[in-house]
């Protein structure tokens, strides 16, 4: 009789695994593999005995010389980010998303975009790889566009984000606007060619942005390319206040888009600004005071106040504040001495260049303008900040223009990280139903860093490789799992306690 497994049980209730080797006689060697406490235990440990039985058998078929292959010994049924996909649903429910848009392929589309940016056909293969139980076929995906700009998916998802922003206690809103350009030449009434942030003669769209101080994504509003992003803010602010009444909104703003007639038509439209910006010239406040203080240098966060009066142009007076850093003057004047050198070759006649702005021509003769040198000196490390606020505080006007770069790391982060410019769409209802996407995708991707304390791509850099797999073991099917290190295991806490349970959502 040859060798065969046989199973006994044990005292403890477990079960034993055993190779009965026979021999002639009748004495018989065992052989103990293990014992095992549940079904997949005992599949397992049966696994390995036919292993050990038929171990270094080729199969029948096999011709002479060919290398053996060993056989997998547990077959892998299904693989997938299960653990990224729950932490990205905890996102979608702790912002409320599961309430205000039922749609499923929505949603995924959304959750494919925070992980990996891509075309709308290739986002099917993002969504396989992360092991969704559900993936929508290309023309659903299509499908789901028309229905988010037809049922107006991104107001309801834009009430959702003010909800979780807090809009009543909301005061401050941070505003930008970006250039998204197409690889064509065509244009039409929506996409046209306009001064382009990247130097592109493309035909462009304007996006323009409101966010939270925080940086959370309030608002997304897209215009025409030839639109002057100066002609934008007020129509947004005028939506968002017709949106939710409650909200005393002022706006913060970099000043290439805040034009002295845009300031007037924001306090005439009832909000509050502060915009910060260079100065062309010195300021007479810091003018006396080098006159009053000669000899000494500015000091760090120095500060000088400024008013500007009402008139009949604007009703309030305006108030300005100039303040000096010392890390500001360092780069200032680096940039300065940088540029004197390129001005000084072309006035040797060793560069070709001709534009330069410490450059001046008399009688057709280049010199160097040394008046504009020793004010740009003079001037380096200081910038202007301007407020239609009543008694304004330097500290907060200055600290909240600066919560600027909240806004601008959004911009780059939708247009790098999620990768927002719509290249593949042409009609303005897609475009519009891509840039809601891409507004939710940024969303949920602001509540994942503001509950984890890292970074969106530190995130799914920690948490995209773990991957859990269905093995099939002798008839048994068993769940595995990539170890969870400690920095993993604390990322995905916190989600679980800043987040609801998801909502069911529906198919379509």
């Amino acid at each position: 009789m040859g060798p065969y497994v046989r199973t006994v049980k044990t005292k403890s209730g477990a079960t034993a695994v055993q190779i009965m080797w026979s021999r002639r006689g009748g004495h018989a060697q065992v052989e103990h593999l293990g014992s095992a406490h549940g079904e997949v235990e005992l599949a397992a440990l049966r696994q390995v005995a036919q292993e050990r039985l038929h171990g270094g058998q080729d199969p029948l078929g096999l011709e002479v010389g060919m290398p053996r292959v060993a056989a997998a010994p547990f077959p892998i049924l299904s693989s997938s980010s299960a653990r990224l996909c729950w932490a990205l649903e905890r996102a979608w429910a702790g912002l409320g998303f599961d309430h205000a848009v039922t749609d499923e392929a929505f949603r995924l589309e959304v959750l494919a975009r925070v992980v990996e940016p891509t075309s709308k056909r290739d986002s099917l293969r993002v969504l396989r790889e992360l092991g969704v139980d559900w993936v929508p076929a290309y023309r659903t995906v299509k499908q789901c566009l028309v229905r988010a700009h037809e049922r107006d998916y991104r107001g309801h998802l834009e009430a959702a984000c003010a909800t979780h922003a807090g809009v009543e206690a909301l005061t401050l809103c941070l505003y930008d606007v970006t250039t998204l350009y197409w690889e064509t030449d065509e244009a039409d009434q929506f996409r046209q060619p306009g001064y382009s942030k990247e130097r592109r003669l493309e035909p462009q769209i304007l996006v323009g942005l409101l966010t939270a101080p925080s940086g959370f994504p309030l608002m997304v509003r897209a215009f025409e390319g030839n639109k002057a992003e100066t002609k934008t803010i007020v129509p947004v602010l005028d939506q968002f206040r017709s949106a939710h009444p409650a909200a005393r909104i002022t706006s913060a703003a970099d000043a290439g888009m805040m034009s002295e007639s845009n300031l007037i038509g924001l306090e005439q439209a009832g909000y509050g600004f502060i915009v910060g910006g260079r100065i062309p010239r010195v300021p007479g406040e810091i003018s006396w005071w080098l006159t009053t203080h000669p000899g000494e240098e500015f000091t760090d966060a120095q500060t000088w106040r400024s008013a500007c009066p009402g008139s009949t142009r604007h009703r309030t007076d305006w108030t300005i504040f100039y303040q000096y850093r010392a890390e500001r003057a360092r780069k200032n004047l680096h940039g300065i001495d940088q540029t004197l050198s390129k001005a000084r070759k072309i006035v040797d006649g060793i560069s070709t260049a001709k534009k330069n702005r410490f450059l001046q021509e008399t009688g057709g003769t280049c010199s160097i303008d040394e008046a504009l040198v020793a004010s740009a000196r003079l001037r380096a490390g200081i910038r202007s900040y301007m407020t239609n606020l009543t008694d304004p505080d330097p500290v907060v006007v200055i600290g909240t223009y600066h919560q600027l770069w909240h806004v601008e790391n959004s911009f780059r982060m939708s247009k790098h990280d999620l990768r927002a410019r719509p290249a593949y769409h042409r009609l303005r209802e897609r475009i519009e139903a891509h840039l809601t996407i891409v507004f939710t995708a940024l969303a949920i991707s602001k509540w994942i860093e503001a509950a984890t304390g890292v970074t969106l791509r530190a995130f799914l850099h920690a948490v995209r490789p773990i991957r859990q797999v269905v093995l099939d073991i002798g008839g048994t099917t068993a769940t595995g799992e990539d170890h969870l290190s400690e920095e993993v295991t604390a990322i995905l806490n916190t989600i679980n306690t800043a987040a609801a349970p998801p909502h069911h959502t529906t198919r379509y």
